[in-house]
C-alpha cells in the first residue's frame, strides 16, 4: 500500500492537470505557472531529484536544499520577466538534470557550502527559463506564484517519496536518479 505521504504528493501533481482540463484557463497566470514544471521535462525531473536528493539528506540540508532552489527559481523567474538571457540556458538546464541525477544515484552528501551554491545556481537557470517562457496575457504574479508552487511540490513529491519507502529500496531511489541523469545526459546531446 502507497504511504499517506506518498499518495498527497501524487495527488498534488496531478491536480493541475485536472483544472488545465477544463475550458476558460488559457490566459490564468497562476495554472500557466503550475504546469511548466510539470510538462516540461527537464523542470520535472530536475525538481523530483531536488526531493529525492534532500531526503538522503541528514540535518538542515533536508530543508535547505529545496527552499534554496525554491528562492533561487524565484529570483531566476524575475529575472527572466525582465528579460535576462544567459548564452547556454538550455545546456545548463540539461546539465543540471543530469548533475541532479548523479547527485541521488551516488547519494552525495557535499558540505552545505557547496551543495546550496550548485543548488542556486541549476535553480537560476530553471527560473530564468520559466521568466522568459512567461505566456502572452498572463499575469507574471500568478505565474510565478504557480511555478513556485509546482516546484514545492515536485520537492516535496520526491521527499515523501524517499522518507515514505522502506531503508530496503535506497537502491530504488538511486536506481531513480541514474535514470534522471541519463536523460539529462540525453537531453545534453539533443
Amino acid at each position: 500500500m502507497m504511504p499517506r505521504t506518498a499518495l498527497l504528493g501524487l495527488t498534488l501533481l496531478l491536480l493541475p492537470g485536472l483544472a488545465l482540463a477544463h475550458d476558460g484557463h488559457g490566459h490564468s497566470g497562476v495554472l500557466a505557472g503550475l504546469a511548466h514544471p510539470l510538462f516540461g521535462l527537464d523542470h520535472l525531473l530536475a525538481m523530483l531529484a531536488v526531493g529525492l536528493w534532500a531526503a538522503q539528506q541528514q540535518g538542515l540540508a533536508r530543508l535547505a536544499l529545496p527552499a534554496t532552489f525554491v528562492v533561487s527559481l524565484t529570483l531566476g523567474g524575475l529575472l527572466g520577466f525582465q528579460g535576462l538571457v544567459l548564452p547556454g540556458l538550455e545546456s545548463g538546464i540539461a546539465a543540471s538534470v543530469l548533475a541532479l541525477g548523479l547527485l541521488v544515484a551516488l547519494a552525495a552528501r557535499p558540505p552545505l557550502g557547496l551543495a546550496l551554491p550548485l543548488t542556486a545556481v541549476f535553480a537560476l537557470a530553471h527560473g530564468l527559463a520559466h521568466g522568459l517562457e512567461l505566456p502572452a496575457l498572463t499575469s507574471p504574479a500568478g505565474y510565478a506564484l504557480g511555478f513556485t508552487l509546482a516546484t514545492a511540490a515536485l520537492h516535496g513529491a520526491g521527499y515523501a517519496l524517499v522518507r515514505g519507502l522502506p531503508r530496503a529500496a535506497a537502491p530504488l531511489v538511486r536506481l531513480a536518479g541514474a535514470g534522471s541523469a541519463a536523460a539529462g545526459l540525453w537531453l545534453l546531446a539533443s
